[in-house]
C-alpha cells in the first residue's frame, strides 16, 4: 500500500530423464548418432548401435551432426558421454576438420567443442570412444549455443545404452 515499485520474477523448473528428451533446434540444429567400430582382418565396418550389442571393449564412434542456417561466431557444442564411455583421445587441443578450425577437450562426463567461427552449413564431426562397464546407462544430450548470440541454441535427444 505504498507507491515504491516492486520487482519479481518467476521460472518453472522440472525434471526429466535424460533417455525421454526430445531433439530440439531452429536455425541451428545438433543431432547425435553413435556407432559400433567392428573389424574383420583389413576391414573396417561402422554398425549403427541401436543394431548391435555392445559389449565391453567395443570401440564407438560418436558421431554429431551440425547444421547452421547462417554464419555464427563463438558457438560451443558439448557432448555429454553415458557413464559407460571413455574417449580414446583424452588430450585437448587445437583440431582443422570439415574446414572449421576448433578447440577440443575432454571433461570427465562430456566432451567440447569449442569454435570462434561456424560458416554457415553442416559439419560432421567424430570422435572415439571406448566401452569400459557393462550394465544400462543413459546418454547425455548433446548441446550447441552461441554464447553471443545464445538465442541460437539446439540439443539432441537422450537414449538408453544397453552394455552386456
Amino acid at each position: 500500500k505504498n507507491s515504491s515499485v516492486g520487482w519479481g520474477a518467476m521460472y518453472w523448473q522440472f525434471y526429466q530423464n535424460q533417455e525421454e528428451v526430445e531433439a530440439q533446434g531452429g536455425a541451428l540444429k545438433v543431432s547425435k548418432s553413435l556407432y559400433v567400430l567392428k573389424s574383420e582382418g583389413t576391414t573396417k565396418e561402422m554398425i549403427p548401435a541401436s543394431q548391435t550389442t555392445l559389449h565391453k571393449g567395443d570401440k564407438v564412434i560418436t558421431r554429431l551432426v551440425v547444421t547452421t542456417d547462417r554464419n555464427l561466431e563463438y558457438v560451443a557444442l558439448k557432448d555429454l558421454r553415458a557413464a559407460c564411455f571413455e574417449p580414446v583421445n583424452q588430450l585437448s587441443g587445437y583440431q582443422w576438420k570439415e574446414g572449421v578450425g576448433y578447440y577440443q577437450t575432454s571433461k570427465d562426463a562430456s566432451t567440447q567443442f569449442f569454435f570462434s567461427y561456424l560458416p554457415k552449413g553442416t559439419y560432421v564431426f567424430e570422435y572415439e570412444l571406448w566401452v569400459n562397464n557393462s550394465g544400462t546407462f543413459t546418454s547425455g544430450i548433446t548441446s550447441l549455443q552461441c554464447q553471443y548470440a545464445p538465442e541460437f541454441v539446439s540439443h539432441s535427444g537422450g537414449e538408453r545404452i544397453v552394455v552386456k
